[in-house]
């Protein structure tokens, strides 16, 4: 007999007839929760367990897996994006580069493990010269793993505190990963969208921000469901990339753009492979930084972030 599972993912092209309904996880029906701030069903996931499936940010997926929580992850990818446009500051301020945050304070949404901040701060540091410990690191949020303790040098913002109005108004000097609607505001890495393509041409950098985890008391259950589930996820997104390359996609959004444009740039056939050998490289890096970063307190074995039966599965 099926079993249903209650799962959590946002409805994109890469997902959405697996929500649709169009194809199903054989033997393991997904019973899809809508929930309108995605983040939170991070959040909930993490602290409680909330479902038996959930799409889950990939710097958050390490975090609590290092403290011990009990979920498996599977090579799905679903959320990938360029960061160079993420670190914003002020027009009229004295900091035009990176380098330059070095002694200074810098905002960062939400928590000190978000995987868009990691991506921008890798970015700042590998391809800009930041020394990241030199920087105090600002919070609005708090973390998603209450277990984990960020460096000294990451403080709160204080009850009461935005980030955009503490940038305008001096109290730090950078920004990353708020939207800030202010023409006063403007990214610190000039033209960041050729600043990332050049990223993906030169070093094959497409981050990858959001992968699959499944509920450890699930997999124990029914191992069989991790392929299940990850060959579903895969079949939609394969129908996905054949809309995208044939151009049946009517309105395209700007992920749908941005996956045109990669394709497009690189001569791939398939801008969101699945799989852990297609993505070792970028998750490596991933890895690594999270490490450099003092998110991990040890250098986490990537292919034991996936459940075994799902490693040597491409999609």
């Amino acid at each position: 007999m099926a079993e249903h599972l209650t799962a959590v993912t946002r409805t994109q092209g890469n997902n959405r007839a697996l929500k649709e309904g169009a194809i199903v996880p054989a033997g393991f029906p997904l019973a899809f929760e809508e929930v309108p701030v995605l983040v939170d069903g991070f959040r909930r996931m993490v602290r409680e367990l909330a479902y038996d499936v959930c799409e889950m940010a990939l710097t958050t997926y390490l975090t609590a897996r290092e403290h011990g929580v009990r979920f498996t992850a599977l090579p799905v990818f679903l959320v990938r994006g360029f960061h160079h446009g993420a670190i914003l500051v002020r027009r009229d301020g004295v900091i035009t580069e990176p380098a330059q945050l070095a002694g200074r304070r810098v905002g960062v949404n939400r928590g000190y493990t978000v995987t868009t901040g990691v991506w921008a701060r890798a970015i700042m540091a590998t391809e800009y010269g930041l020394d990241l410990d030199r920087v105090t690191w600002v919070l609005s949020g708090d973390e998603h793993v209450a277990a984990y303790v960020p460096p000294r040098n990451v403080v709160p913002a204080g009850p009461g505190k935005k980030l955009g109005q503490m940038l305008l108004d001096g109290e730090i000097d950078a920004v990353i990963g708020a939207t800030i609607d202010s023409p006063d505001v403007v990214s610190l890495i000039p033209d960041p969208e050729a600043a990332a393509i050049g990223a993906l041409r030169d070093h094959g950098l497409y981050p990858i921000n959001h992968l699959v985890v499944v509920k450890d008391e699930v997999l124990e259950r029914h191992p069989e469901a991790a392929s299940a589930i990850f060959e579903a996820f895969a079949e939609s997104k394969r129908r996905y990339v054949a809309d995208l390359r044939s151009g049946a996609i009517a309105t395209p959004d700007a992920a749908d753009r941005l996956h045109a444009q990669v394709m497009e740039l690189t001569g791939c056939s398939d801008p969101l492979p699945y799989g852990i050998e297609p993505n070792r490289r970028v998750l490596d890096s991933l890895i690594s930084q999270a490490r450099d970063q003092h998110i991990l307190a040890a250098a986490a074995d990537l292919d034991a972030m996936f459940a075994p039966s799902v490693r040597h599965l491409v999609g």
